[in-house]
């Protein structure tokens, strides 16, 4: 069965990567100089893996449209946390028993949660792999936050951690895994058996967490589309 790409996207990369987004959508990530032939003969090999996904991702329904206001709820950390939209507040958003959004801030509401969001990622990120690190003996760079979509985590080839904001809505053991995921990368650069045998030994019970990842990620957004 052949496969309609929606969209090309180039870039630096080395590789081809296929990535079908959450309304069925394919998008082929490829290097600037990257033959058209060669990207066809390439998402050609992947069709039985692409339509099986594409299956997959038509079969859950359409995420709500974000509308900001009073009673809804956002994820951090696993939980359902309910938004109040309050007057005088100078902060745009602060957080405590639930989300507390300024009136004036609504406009920007989207921004404003992600902003938030970013600030928290790095807090709950650099902590969790501080811990880990002192733990395991592992040296990193630098840690960095990113608005990625379908990538959860990556590890540079001089040690850069780099994680997507998003995944602080999950609970704090998908972040333990994820973080662990990428530490393991800065000794393991594949997923060979190798790599999975020492993600094991730092999380034994990492498989729970990697599949509550994929069946469950695509909730951990702000977008209506993912």
């Amino acid at each position: 069965m052949s496969v309609i790409i929606d969209q090309v996207i180039r870039s630096r990369r080395k590789t081809i990567a296929i990535i079908i987004h959450h309304d069925g959508k394919v998008f082929v990530r490829a290097p600037i100089k990257a033959p058209q032939r060669l990207i066809l003969a390439f998402v050609d090999s992947k069709s039985d893996w692409i339509n099986e996904k594409k299956k997959q991702a038509l079969q859950h329904p359409v995420l709500p449209v974000r509308r900001f206001v009073d009673g809804e709820s956002f994820l951090v950390l696993g939980k359902e946390i309910q938004l109040r939209v309050v007057e005088n507040q100078k902060i745009a958003l602060t957080l405590g028993t639930e989300f507390c959004i300024s009136q004036i801030a609504l406009p920007q509401a989207r921004k404003v949660f992600e902003n938030w969001y970013r600030a928290y990622a790095m807090k709950i990120i650099n902590d969790r792999v501080e811990y880990f690190s002192r733990q395991h003996g592992f040296r990193y760079e630098k840690i960095r936050i990113t608005s990625a979509r379908t990538r959860w985590g990556s590890c540079s080839s001089r040690g850069t951690l780099s994680f997507t904001w998003r995944l602080v809505m999950a609970p704090l053991e998908i972040v333990d895994y994820v973080v662990i995921h990428e530490l393991a990368h800065i000794r393991i650069k594949n997923h060979s058996p190798i790599f999975w045998a020492e993600v094991a030994r730092l999380m034994p019970a990492y498989k729970q967490s990697k599949d509550w990842l994929k069946k469950n990620g695509r909730i951990l957004t702000l977008d209506s589309d993912g």
